[in-house]
């Protein structure tokens, strides 16, 4: 076999398999209690979350566009998928799962993933703030009113987690969150400690998955039903899967193929559906945890889901007793290591457009616990701010020519929507009664219109005053756009 090629699938499946399996068994143990919490926002059975999970992540680890990213059935897809669980139960949710999927896949094939270039980096520093907040806030119900033992053994896990890199090379062979898990489960268990576990979350997978179609009647009313819902699902779990590959990139300096992230979480979500799981996304915490304990390549993520499996079936009765306040021990970590402290720093330094953009997204994303609804916001108002900004470059200066008697104004800058009323107003038809007039926007573009309404609307007006007027200077792509929507400007 061609070595480059072996060479290759190793860069891209396990530069270093004894850390590809230590860094997936950390997300699994990431995983285990927000897939869990989760599955009781959306309403169903922490069966259905664990399933979904495991056949996510096998599907995702071949088919996804990102190395060491992992997926799950969870984040802001449980709050969208919700209100369909309530008003018509399980199967229906599956279907919706099942068509978003679909859709999902359409928009990979679509080569739509390059729309993320849209998402400015304050709303994405503003998306993972604001996860790494409600990663730490989901963990708050299990550690209020809880007993002296709770929080000491917090204490010790974060200790471990945070203390063992100090000792040594030789401490961290096992990532140290395993050994957390390991030696509170031990303490627990030897000192019979009053300590909730994880068997005290829900009920825990009993058998495989097995395949069967969503059991609802195959109709247009049913298509009716779940197309919003699915819609929903669809465009909440892509927008989380790509700003998550995205934060991947930055921490590990590759590229990811977003177009291949959006058909392969399609097709994760499409197989998670099939074999009765609710439908997920990127998971930005597991996989800054997974990177963070050395995930590189597609194993950790594969590795992630089989564990998960392993340890909900075939070792069932052991992680029953895991006491809860290890795993909330681990997601401490994981908020922490999120969130970006050194945009706090930022705040004053950078501009205070960005800041707000930044600030903005965090706080709509706290307040919905709904990650999709920061990121619009975000979005939209960096949007307008630079909108903003752009209009306030455009410049339009007068003066007369003494030998014809001719009115010039220059036109400088970006014409469009946001700028077209000061462009309008900065034309006097008082002072160019019965004169010829010259327009030069050698130095303008035309981009919408908008733009292309408010020239009209000058030249219309000059006109009407007696003027000859002249527009000159217009760029190729201007003129075509006047040429097809104007009316006065070329005539």
């Amino acid at each position: 076999m061609n070595p480059v090629f072996l060479q290759r699938l190793r860069a891209e499946w396990a530069p270093s398999i004894p850390r590809e399996l230590l860094a997936g068994a950390v997300a699994t143990f990431a995983l285990i209690p927000e897939v869990i919490a989760f599955a009781f926002v959306a309403g169903v059975d922490p069966s259905v979350g664990l399933f979904a999970s495991f056949v996510i992540s096998l599907v995702i680890a071949f088919a996804g566009g990102r190395p060491a990213m992992v997926s799950a059935a969870a984040g802001s897809v449980a709050l969208v998928a919700a209100p369909l669980m309530a008003s018509h139960g399980l199967a229906y949710l599956l279907a919706a799962g099942l068509l978003a999927g679909l859709v999902q896949m359409l928009f990979g094939l679509l080569r739509l993933g390059v729309l993320v270039r849209f998402v400015s980096s304050s709303v994405r520093t503003g998306f993972v703030n604001a996860l790494a907040v409600l990663i730490f806030a989901a963990q708050l119900p299990h550690l209020v009113g809880a007993n002296g033992a709770t929080w000491a053994m917090l204490a010790l896990g974060l200790a471990l987690i945070y203390g063992l890199p100090w000792l040594g090379r030789a401490f961290t062979v096992i990532p140290p969150p395993l050994v957390c898990v390991l030696v509170l489960s031990g303490l627990g268990s030897a000192l019979g400690l009053p300590l909730a576990t994880v068997a005290d979350l829900g009920r825990l997978p009993e058998a495989l998955p097995a395949w069967a179609l969503p059991e609802v009647p195959w109709a247009w009313e049913t298509l009716c039903t779940i197309a919003l819902p699915a819609l929903a699902i669809a465009m909440v779990g892509l927008l989380e899967s790509v700003l998550t590959a995205t934060v991947v990139d930055e921490m590990t300096d590759t590229p990811s193929d977003k177009n291949r992230e959006c058909t392969g979480l399609g097709l994760a979500n499409v197989a998670a559906s099939l074999f009765g799981g609710i439908a997920g996304c990127g998971m930005i915490g597991q996989a800054v945890g997974n990177v963070k304990y050395g995930g590189r390549g597609r194993l950790s993520t594969l590795f992630a889901g089989v564990f998960l499996l392993v340890l909900m079936v075939l070792l069932k009765p052991w992680v029953s007793q895991v006491p809860v306040v290890a795993l909330v021990a681990i997601m401490v970590m994981v908020s922490a290591s999120t969130f970006d402290w050194a945009s706090v720093r930022a705040l004053v330094v950078h501009p205070r457009s960005s800041s707000a953009v930044m600030l903005s997204t965090v706080g709509v994303t706290i307040a919905t616990h709904n990650l999709a609804a920061g990121v619009i916001v975000g979005v939209l108002l960096s949007g307008v701010l630079f909108a903003m900004k752009v209009s306030r470059m455009l410049s339009v200066r007068s003066e007369d020519d003494p030998a014809s008697g001719t009115r010039i104004w220059r036109v400088t800058g970006q014409v469009f929507f946001a700028s077209a009323d000061a462009f309008i107003e900065a034309f006097d038809v008082r002072e160019v009664v019965q004169r010829p007039v010259r327009i030069d926007v050698s130095q303008a573009h035309f981009w919408d219109i908008t733009a292309v309404a408010a020239l009209d609307k000058v030249v219309a007006r000059l006109r009407h005053h007696g003027c000859a007027v002249e527009v000159v200077g217009l760029s190729a792509a201007s003129a075509v756009l006047i040429d097809r929507l104007g009316n006065s400007a070329r005539g």
